[in-house]
């Protein structure tokens, strides 16, 4: 069987995230998010994998080529026009013409799951649609069904049949590109695949496989963190770097080649330190943090349950707990990244010009690429920090700053 990922989307609800980067490319548990899908289809001995790209393909094209490195055949399709789901399965007509696997590149699926999807299709032949359970369910596509097929799909409904919904994960036969090409637009101008599942259901071709392992949907910058810590938690010990005496690295650490682990520093697992990284002297790392390539961290700094992406330094006496941190970003002496208010509710974000509830106690900054802070920066719980921008000394940094902003 084939896989088709769609991973063409410009992820602008993940900015400043994603400004530079592919969603597909960013950092989690120590690879690339979707390394971790491809983890799940090479474990179903699925190896021959379409990947639908768009927005930065180059960069996803680079990181992966033709995937031989994996004992993968990678070819891509490019979505150069974003006209909804549907549309960008359609994009697979005439290369895939066999069933099928289809998965959202924005999801995480652990491979029992995908074993439970498979098996269901190969019991039925008709094709499968994964489901969850969630709290939520207005957020997303709301499945109704009845003894294992679907009924319909309710997209984003203010009061939800139910509390089963839409999984991303799917095992298509090559019909769906017929009723693809018979789908019409939406009142928002797209081809919606709840569209196309809702008249294949009225034949009675798609059922229902409830999702058992766990799903994370990554939608917002902090669902990064979540997915973060639950994949680091099957996280197992492994050194291959340079530690030096007088360091302690304390339960399910990774330390790769070429990282240097200096005398004092303090590590609790999990943690995920990558190839090129000097850490310490005299440091702490708390759990799930993941440190991205080149990553630099110094004297009495703390790291909690964080992921801290490519060539970023945190040099000396700062403390950074729940954040996520672009490439390339360097923070002056003393800088300080709040992650708690000061009445224990939920942080709230800015976004769009309303705040968005994170459903997080704690959440620290979610800071793009290239940002400089001075020494003794204050940055606020909650806040988002654009590329390229500058934090004065002393300042305090909350709410939304653009790009290029200078706090001073």
């Amino acid at each position: 069987m084939k896989a088709l990922i769609l991973a063409a989307g410009e992820g602008t609800r993940l900015r400043p995230l994603t400004s530079n980067i592919p969603k597909p490319l960013l950092m989690v548990a120590g690879r690339p998010f979707l390394s971790h899908i491809l983890d799940a289809l090479i474990a179903q001995g699925i190896t021959d994998i379409s990947i639908l790209v768009g927005w930065k393909a180059n960069k996803i094209k680079e990181h992966y080529g033709d995937g031989s490195h994996l004992g993968l055949r990678i070819s891509y399709l490019e979505q150069k026009e974003r006209m909804g789901t549907a549309h960008a399965i359609g994009c697979a007509a005439g290369v895939i013409d066999e069933p099928f696997v289809c998965i959202n590149g924005d999801v995480v699926i652990f491979e029992p799951d995908l074993q439970r999807v498979l098996d269901r299709f190969d019991r039925t032949q008709c094709m499968v649609m994964g489901a969850v359970r969630v709290p939520d369910p207005e957020r997303f596509g709301v499945i109704e069904e009845r003894d294992g097929r679907l009924i319909k799909i309710h997209e984003k409904p203010k009061n939800p049949p139910t509390d089963l919904i839409n999984a991303g994960l799917f095992v298509f036969t090559p019909q769906i590109f017929e009723e693809i090409n018979s789908t019409p637009k939406s009142p928002r101008g797209e081809y919606e695949i709840t569209d196309t599942l809702n008249a294949l259901a009225a034949q009675g071709k798609v059922t229902v496989q409830p999702l058992q392992e766990g799903w994370i949907d990554v939608g917002r910058p902090w669902d990064f963190l979540h997915a973060n810590e639950i994949l680091m938690s099957s996280l197992e010990r492994r050194i291959d770097g340079t530690v030096e005496e007088g360091a302690v690295l304390k339960g399910a650490v990774v330390v790769e080649k070429g990282a240097l682990i200096r005398s004092g520093s303090y590590i609790e697992g999990p943690v995920y330190v990558s190839e090129g990284c000097d850490i310490g002297p005299n440091c702490y790392i708390r759990p799930s943090t993941c440190l991205g390539p080149g990553v630099r961290v110094g004297a009495s700094v703390e790291i909690k349950n964080s992921i801290i992406m490519s060539k970023t330094h945190v040099p000396h006496h700062n403390y950074v707990g729940d954040s996520l941190i672009g490439e390339r970003c360097n923070l002056g002496a003393g800088t300080k990244v709040a992650n708690l208010r000061f009445d224990d509710k939920a942080i709230r974000v800015p976004y769009r010009g309303e705040l968005i509830d994170s459903g997080r106690r704690k959440l620290g900054v979610i800071m793009g690429d290239d940002v400089k802070t001075g020494i003794n920066a204050m940055i606020d719980a909650g806040t988002i920090i654009h590329e390229n921008s500058v934090i004065g000394p002393g300042a305090m940094a909350r709410g939304n700053i653009g790009p290029r902003s200078k706090i001073l």
